[in-house]
């Protein structure tokens, strides 16, 4: 069955769900205690979609895998600098659909103009630091006991990527994911994403 990157859109979100919703009833990998609705997530990928990528790996009508950026912090000054994240259904993961859709996300952000990547993984999770330490995230540090969750106190420690080399002088805003030209550059982005998911 052929996989294939691309954009997510509201109508995705019962796929979305499904993915997530378990995630949060059954483990500490979301701080999240109740699943959102469908109705929920969809308002969430719409309002993602006016400034980040959200990008879903899809099979035959089915979502395996999506993954989407967001803001780091919300005072000017952290404007060149996101958060990622990335899930995979269940019975999807060790395809290489993680690293294809990190991929292509990393460079649709800096088209955009983004500097740095950030990605909080509650520990232990040595699948989410295999996959981030394999697409060029760097350990940062521990916040120790910074969740409770399921009856105990969680770690969740954070990895950095840098995006694009950074100066001295003020460098221009970053621009919206929906401003960047249709076609072309970001077709190329998304097919490399998918070369990925061949081998």
């Amino acid at each position: 069955m052929t996989r294939t990157l691309r954009f997510a859109t509201p109508a995705d979100a019962p796929g979305i769900a499904a993915i997530y919703a378990p995630i949060v009833r059954e483990s500490a990998i979301s701080f999240e205690v109740d699943p959102p609705t469908v109705e929920e997530i969809g308002k969430r990928v719409e309002s993602t979609l006016r400034f980040y990528p959200w990008l879903i790996c899809a099979a035959g009508g089915s979502v395996e895998g999506y993954a989407y950026a967001s803001q780091h912090r919300s005072r000017a000054a952290y404007q060149w600098s996101a958060d990622v994240s990335v899930y995979i259904h269940e019975s999807c993961r060790g395809r290489g659909i993680g690293r294809a859709l990190y991929a292509a996300l990393l460079d649709l952000l800096r088209m955009q103009g983004l500097f740095n990547a950030y990605a909080g993984i509650t520990l232990p999770n040595a699948a989410s630091v295999g996959l981030h330490e394999a697409v060029g995230f760097v350990p940062l540090g521990v916040y120790r006991a910074v969740g409770f969750k399921l009856g105990r106190w969680h770690d969740v420690g954070w990895w950095e990527l840098p995006l694009l080399s950074r100066g001295d002088r003020l460098p221009a805003a970053p621009v919206a994911q929906s401003t960047l030209a249709a076609g072309g550059a970001i077709d190329g982005v998304l097919a490399s994403g998918e070369r990925l998911l061949e081998r």
